[in-house]
C-alpha cells in the first residue's frame, strides 16, 4: 500500500508563511506532493520523501535536502541555486530547465534523470560520474565542469555546452553528442566509441588516447583538436 503524504499543500503553504529562517520538514513524508511554485528557500528537507512530488518551478535555493528521496520528482524549472542535494536519490527526476548553479551534487543518484537545458555550472559533482549513463543532459550547461572518469555511456549530451570540461577518461561510448559544444574540452583518453558527434564543435578539445572507433564525425568542427594517439578506426566522416 502507497504511503500518503503527511501534510497537505495548504499545510505546508501555512507553515512556510509562518516560518522566518526556512520551512523545518526533515524526515517528513511528502510523496507526490503538489509543491509546484513554492518558496522553499532555506527549506530543511533532510531526509524527507519527496518521491513523486511536484515541485516544478519551486524555490529551493539553498535548501538543504540531504539524504531525501526525490525519485521520479518534477523539478522541472525549479531554482536549486546553492542547494544541498548530498546523496539524494533523484532517479528518473525531471530536472529540465532547473537552475543548480553552486549546488552540492556530491554522491547523489541521477540514473534515468531528465537535465535538458539544466544549468550545472560551478556545480559540486564529486560521486555523481558513476551515475550518469542513459541520462537525459541535452542542452544542459556543463562547462568547466569536472566529469573526469564519469559514465555517461548512451547519454544524451546533444547541444549540451560543454566548453572547456573535464572529460577525461569519462565513457561516452554510445553518447548523443550531436551540435554539442566541446570547445577546449579534456577528453584525453575518454571512450567515444559509437558516439555521434554529428556537427559537434570540437575545436581545442583535447582527444589525445581516446577511442573514436565507429564514431560518427560527421560535420563536426576539429580544427587545432589534439588527436595524439587517439583510435579513429573505422570513424565516418573523418579525414586527415
Amino acid at each position: 500500500m502507497e504511503n500518503k503524504a503527511e501534510l497537505t499543500r495548504k499545510e505546508v503553504i501555512m507553515l512556510i508563511a509562518v516560518s522566518h529562517s526556512g520551512i523545518k520538514l526533515a524526515g517528513v513524508n511528502l510523496q507526490g506532493l503538489n509543491l509546484s511554485r513554492a518558496d522553499l528557500r532555506g527549506a530543511n528537507l533532510t531526509k524527507a520523501n519527496l518521491s513523486g512530488a511536484n515541485l516544478s518551478r519551486a524555490d529551493l535555493t539553498k535548501a538543504n535536502l540531504r539524504l531525501a528521496d526525490l525519485s521520479g520528482a518534477d523539478l522541472g524549472g525549479a531554482n536549486l541555486r546553492f542547494a544541498d542535494l548530498t546523496k539524494v536519490n533523484l532517479s528518473g527526476a525531471n530536472l529540465s530547465y532547473a537552475d543548480l548553479r553552486d549546488s552540492n551534487l556530491e554522491d547523489l543518484n541521477l540514473s534515468g534523470a531528465n537535465l535538458s537545458r539544466a544549468d550545472l555550472r560551478d556545480a559540486n559533482l564529486r560521486g555523481v560520474v558513476e551515475h550518469l549513463s542513459r541520462a537525459d543532459l541535452s542542452g544542459a550547461d556543463l562547462s568547466w565542469a569536472d566529469l573526469s572518469r564519469a559514465d555517461l555511456s548512451r547519454a544524451n549530451l546533444s547541444r549540451a555546452d560543454l566548453t572547456k570540461t573535464n572529460l577525461s577518461g569519462a565513457n561516452l561510448s554510445y553518447a548523443d553528442l550531436r551540435d554539442s559544444n566541446l570547445d577546449y574540452a579534456d577528453l584525453s583518453g575518454a571512450n567515444l566509441s559509437y558516439a555521434d558527434l554529428r556537427d559537434a564543435n570540437l575545436e581545442d578539445a583535447d582527444l589525445s588516447g581516446a577511442n573514436l572507433s565507429y564514431a560518427d564525425l560527421r560535420d563536426s568542427n576539429l580544427e587545432d583538436a589534439c588527436r595524439s594517439g587517439a583510435n579513429l578506426t573505422g570513424a565516418i566522416g573523418y579525414s586527415h
